[in-house]
């Protein structure tokens, strides 16, 4: 095992142990999770996924909601809201937070935009050629049904 520095942001800790496989059960469930969301978006759209991942997660959320209400109902108990918990977090973003993760953004966008830049005016050869069979093939791709279906078409 890797001994982890304790200056790490919580996250990219839980992050890791997911990635080594230290708790095999959840490092499972990710896999799966993320799995399912790749091979969703091979076959859907990127609306069509997440409006599918919600509908799943609504579903399975009303069905625990009836479930702990029928608990409730049969054992005369009043515990309340089951959410309640989730429902008080705090989950507004603070206009710092907002204004740094734009200034991100717009740091990264500004990079691919001077590299674009420079190998769309070829500023060095070498570079705008490696980029040609990327761009060439990415377009065959895109076009390559259209053409396929156009060549059955009769024009009378």
């Amino acid at each position: 095992m890797r001994s982890q520095p304790s200056s790490q942001h919580p996250c990219l800790s839980a992050m890791l142990e997911l990635v080594h496989w230290q708790d095999p059960k959840m490092s499972v469930l990710a896999f799966a999770v993320s799995m399912l969301v790749l091979m969703s978006l091979a076959a859907f759209s990127v609306i069509s996924t997440i409006s599918y991942l919600i509908l799943a997660l609504l579903c399975v959320t009303i069905t625990f909601r009836v479930y702990k209400s029928a608990l409730q109902a049969m054992q005369k108990s009043d515990e309340g809201q089951h959410f309640k918990v989730l429902m008080e977090r705090d989950i507004s973003v603070s206009p710092d937070t907002a204004r740094r993760y734009m200034d991100m953004c717009l740091e990264k966008l500004n990079t691919a935009l001077r590299k674009t830049r420079r190998l769309v005016l070829v500023e060095d050869l070498v570079d705008s050629l490696k980029v040609y069979p990327f761009i060439y093939n990415n377009l065959q791709l895109y076009f390559r049904p259209c053409q396929t279906e156009q060549r059955g078409v009769v024009i009378m």
